[in-house]
């Protein structure tokens, strides 16, 4: 196959990423393994169906050797081995990639997937500056003035690169005529840029692997890196990824999909919101019992969430892999300090449980918050790098407890389905302008939040869901109501032109995704139809 581009980019340093070298790579990745690719999508339509008909899902009898074997994944390289802190966010622009490795976070998740916006602009500035921080040469100027550059008074963070999903398509290279396969290109282009440079100096190459569900998904990506490595010559098993596990299917193969990557394996990280989302969207038809409550009411205490994040735990040190804690989303505000105090001392809390309960690490979304994680996880490891030989065996989780979705208590309310049409207008109107990391009410939103925003109100129509603070049922005539009073205010919150060009789309788009009769896996690939 060949990958060609189909849309020439403007960007200066565009024919510098896609050199007919890099492009010919990317031609081999989907040559090897687009149809692999395309089969393991079939796969997740059959076995959603199956499981959202039943309404069950169970840890696979087929690979009970596979969990009662005695295996572990590969040592983790030097630089990976403490991640007590860890700041995600998207690569482009170069400040916010800047501030994010300088920090003072262990590692900079840098995001291409739900913190970006894949506009043909962002998917090449986004590899430029890993380019550049991969040789320590980043740096950005801003128009008034402002330079930033990093910093040499302390350690930068590691860099640990997410690329998109399997599922979403990069249009604007093509591959025999077709989209070419989105995590390929931001897989292959970082990696046949940076591998060799980033094998010397020993800080990588490393990846965070996105929205699988299967165990057969992680071993596509296995095959992926081992060719990958071959192709280029950097010694097998360099690469290292860590798993999110963020969708309820992968929650029972998380052992599985260890044992698969095992030679590239680094961890398993708990993605709350999109495994929230994800419940949504495999039980969509299974009926009330999946009903959620309102998302602000879903707390990591609740039984079903606190069952996912021990078993993720214990699974992980038993097999020498690292285990990393969720997001915590909120935006400091200078100019309101009560609030910002109290939206840290439930940061701190928070964060406070995950190294309690065994987890290595865990996720920011702000650097102001990196002190705050250090410290907690500073009062629990001590002078240890990590807790891998917190084995958790005290831990027996359940099939019925991981789907024991009545356990997160709270109510579904008007107030609640008003936040989430506001969301999922506020932040897909921003994507659509070009940037994928949006700060709404003080909180950092990405397009995880989205999902679960516009899922639960399309789960509420489905299943007509009475709202405990009105007593009215959740209707299509009541989310048409209660979406124009929401755009209305937004109208009042940005400026005309911003409205016009991208919240009307965005808030067409979103009364589609709540209302139809079909359900859209991903608000993604529809919003993608409209970015440049």
């Amino acid at each position: 196959m060949s990958a060609t581009v189909s849309t020439p980019s403007a960007h200066p340093r565009a024919a510098e990423i896609l050199s007919p070298e890099a492009l010919a790579f990317l031609g081999r990745l989907h040559e090897r393994f687009a149809v692999t690719r395309d089969r393991v999508l079939d796969e997740r339509v059959e076995h959603r169906a199956a499981a959202s008909a039943s309404g069950r899902l169970d840890f696979l009898a087929e690979t009970a050797d596979i969990r009662a074997g005695d295996w572990k994944v590969a040592e983790a390289p030097e630089a990976l081995r403490d991640r007590r802190v860890e700041i995600t966010g998207p690569a482009t622009p170069a400040k916010m990639a800047i501030n994010a490795l300088n920090s003072g976070a262990k590692v900079w998740l840098a995001d291409l997937e739900d913190a970006s916006a894949p506009t043909w602009h962002n998917v090449i500035d986004a590899q430029v500056n890993l380019y550049d921080a991969a040789r320590g040469t980043l740096s950005y100027s801003a128009p008034k003035g402002k330079e930033y550059r990093l910093r040499e008074d302390a350690p930068l963070a590691v860099v640990v690169v997410r690329p998109r999903g399997w599922h979403m398509s990069e249009r604007h290279i093509s591959v025999d005529g077709g989209a070419s396969i989105g995590a390929l290109v931001d897989f292959g282009l970082h990696f046949f840029h940076n591998a060799q440079t980033l094998t010397a100096s020993g800080q990588g190459p490393f990846y965070y692997l996105p929205k699988m569900e299967s165990r057969l998904e992680a071993r596509l990506w296995n095959d992926v890196f081992t060719f990958a490595e071959q192709e280029l010559g950097i010694p097998h098993g360099t690469v290292r990824a860590t798993m999110l596990i963020e969708t309820i299917p992968a929650a029972f193969q998380m052992e599985e999909m260890l044992y698969e990557l095992r030679e590239h394996a680094s961890g398993l990280n708990a993605g709350r919101w999109d495994y929230l989302f994800s419940v949504i969207k495999y039980f969509r038809d299974a009926g009330e019992r999946f009903v959620l409550p309102d998302r602000a009411s879903i707390v990591m205490t609740a039984p079903f969430m606190r069952a996912y994040t021990e078993l993720l735990v214990s699974t992980c040190h038993r097999r020498g892999a690292f285990a990393m804690g969720g997001m915590a989303a909120f935006i400091p505000n200078r100019k309101d300090p009560e609030v910002t105090a109290a939206a840290i001392d439930k940061v701190r809390a928070d964060k406070t449980r995950e190294a309690n309960d065994g987890f290595d690490g865990s996720w920011v979304a702000h650097p102001d918050l990196v002190p705050i994680c250090r410290e907690v996880f500073d009062g629990v490891l001590g002078d240890k790098p990590n807790q891998l030989d917190r084995l958790r065996d005290d831990v027996s989780v359940t099939a019925e407890q991981l789907l024991d979705i009545a356990s997160a208590g709270g109510e579904a309310t008007e107030a609640g389905l008003r936040t989430n049409l506001y969301v999922a207008v506020a932040y897909t109107a921003v994507w659509l302008s070009g940037n994928g990391a949006v700060a709404i009410h003080n909180l950092m939103e990405d397009a995880a939040t989205a999902e679960i925003s516009r899922s639960q109100v399309w789960q509420q129509v489905r299943n007509a869901t009475v709202l405990a603070d009105t007593g009215r049922t959740v209707t299509p005539e009541l989310v048409e109501q209660l979406l124009g009073e929401e755009v209305e205010r937004l109208r009042g919150e940005v400026d005309a032109a911003s409205f016009t060009a991208h919240y009307e789309p965005a808030a067409k788009l979103v009364r589609d995704l709540c209302l139809e009769d079909e359900y859209v896996d991903f608000l993604t690939t529809p919003a993608y139809e409209l970015v440049g």
